[in-house]
């Protein structure tokens, strides 16, 4: 028995020793501005702006073949972070924000066909077939994916609700 436990301890000590050299060898440099861009972008991969997620859209914006508000979910608030951090100029005309919004679905109206959770990049709809759907709430980004893909239009877009959780004092006017 304890052999085997410590030529399990030596293999292991052995793997984990090559495995941090190779880590160390073979790793793939990327670019610093790519990744505090893609720092600043929701990290959903909804592929809504026409790239092949997150990281094809940061690539595009520091590559500068795409501007820094063609991310639809992250809104406005982050077309400005983006533009801050690249320091480009920035047009808000075309960038309509309606504030964040979360995924419902309508209990009457779904049959429980599965495509709204085939296409949420998140995970947030919890449901089987031919059983009524959930949307996870905390799970949810609103990046509307789901939505085209319901055939009966049981998903909608909602305000988020306001709760304790996120309520904000609105700041007192100047006086």
């Amino acid at each position: 028995m304890i052999a085997a436990i410590l030529s399990l301890t030596i293999l292991g000590a052995a793997l984990g020793l090559i495995l941090g050299i190779a880590g160390r060898f073979l790793a793939v440099e990327s670019n610093p501005i790519v990744d505090e861009v893609e720092a600043l972008l929701p990290g959903t991969n909804c592929g809504q702006c026409g790239f092949p997620g997150c990281s094809g859209a940061a690539a595009a914006i520091a590559a500068g073949s795409a501007p820094a508000s063609c991310c639809p979910p992250g809104g406005k608030t982050t077309a400005v972070a983006i533009a801050e951090k690249m320091g480009l100029a920035l047009d808000l005309a075309a960038v309509a924000d309606t504030g964040p919004k979360l995924a419902t679905i309508a209990e009457d109206l779904c049959i429980g066909c599965c495509r709204c959770i085939k296409n949420c990049p998140t995970d947030a709809i919890l449901g089987a077939p031919k059983q009524i759907h959930n949307v996870l709430k905390e799970a949810c980004t609103g990046c509307s994916a789901c939505i085209d893909h319901c055939p009966t239009e049981a998903l909608v877009m909602q305000p988020v609700p306001i709760t304790l959780q996120h309520w904000v004092m609105p700041k007192p006017l100047a006086a």
